[in-house]
């Protein structure tokens, strides 16, 4: 008997191998030669089980969806007692440019108040007095003219002090906060404020509930309110400031401390596909419509936002339509040549 080389069993072997790795990759693929039609708008398979088998498909479904919406944000400041008694409660800020404005705000209101109720008042009455001495010969028109001119500059003091409470309420304003509100605070609040792109700012009113997870306590979960929108767009990151109130009664949350903000959304009533049906091809979003077991369209379609798992469609399909959600590369090659 002849004997077989032992390197050709070998040889053998390997070329086994290949060909059973070969049919186990074919099976994945769709078994029938699809027919291309009207330049790649429509794909026609003969009827054969197993490519019926390899594609799935969805409704396109309309209805009303929501998301839930996160963002970075960070405790910007807090309010603790003044020490001693009978002082203002004390703000402390994360930011040292925001504590000197606010420092300032409050010697400009400290002076304003002077100025109106003690020093006005006091050259108000020393002009009447100059006037009534001058109109029966006691005071000399100088004497009236000097008053005058020392309740003239009161008004300019205070002016200029007005004028610069303006520019600090102004930067305080610009870092998320109303002046007047942190006016009224009280000893035990603390402040958020998150950075919102301004495409989600029509999405939330004031009033509206979050959920606030700190990186210090992961794993408690705070809810909280938004108390106000900034007034200002950041030119660079097209985002909008939203400050958040929160009880700090117990002293756990400090100026600085980093925050997950979310928000749940309701993006509308809005037609949709699942994400896994969009191709993109040069730029454009296409679909692939099931007509039956055997056709497929191709349609382009123009998308929206992405929600959870689905795709906001405006135009391209309709309600009635089913579009592929398993099979869609291979219909994409098909299609366009690849």
């Amino acid at each position: 008997m002849q004997r077989i080389p032992y390197f050709l069993l070998i040889i053998a072997a390997l070329t086994a191998c290949q060909s059973k790795e070969k049919v186990a990759t074919t099976t994945a693929e769709p078994a029938a030669r699809a027919e291309v039609l009207d330049g790649g708008n429509r794909i026609v398979f003969p009827n054969d089980p197993v490519t019926l088998k390899f594609f799935a498909s969805a409704p396109v479904s309309t209805k009303a969806m929501s998301a839930d919406f996160q963002a970075p944000g960070h405790v910007v400041a807090t309010v603790i007692a003044a020490q001693g008694t009978g002082g203002e409660p004390l703000v402390l800020f994360d930011d040292p440019t925001l504590t000197d404005n606010y420092a300032q705000l409050r010697l400009h209101q400290t002076n304003i108040r002077q100025i109106q109720n003690v020093n006005i008042k006091q050259k108000q009455i020393e002009l009447g007095r100059a006037k009534d001495l001058a109109e029966h010969g006691a005071a000399t028109g100088r004497e009236v003219l000097e008053a005058q001119t020392q309740l003239s500059m009161e008004n300019t003091s205070l002016a200029n002090e007005r004028s610069q409470l303006a520019e600090h309420e102004t930067q305080l304003q610009l870092g998320g906060f109303d002046p007047a509100a942190l006016r009224r605070a009280r000893p035990g609040q603390a402040w958020l404020i998150c950075d919102i792109p301004e495409s989600q700012v029509n999405k939330l009113t004031v009033g509206h509930t979050c959920t606030i997870r700190f990186t210090a306590y992961p794993d408690e979960m705070l809810n909280g309110r938004i108390d106000a929108f900034g007034d200002v767009v950041d030119n660079t990151t097209r985002t909008i400031k939203l400050r958040i109130s929160l009880d700090n009664q117990r002293g756990k949350y400090r100026a600085g401390m980093f925050a997950t903000v979310s928000f749940g959304v309701s993006e509308g009533n809005f037609m949709s596909v699942p994400q896994t049906a969009i191709v993109t091809v040069q730029g454009k979003d296409y679909v692939f419509v099931q007509r039956n077991n055997r056709e497929f369209d191709r349609r382009e379609i123009t998308s929206g936002q992405q929600i959870n798992d689905r795709v906001v469609v405006f135009r391209g399909v309709s309600t009635n339509d089913s579009v592929v959600t398993q099979g869609t590369m291979q219909l994409k090659g098909l299609s366009f040549g690849y």
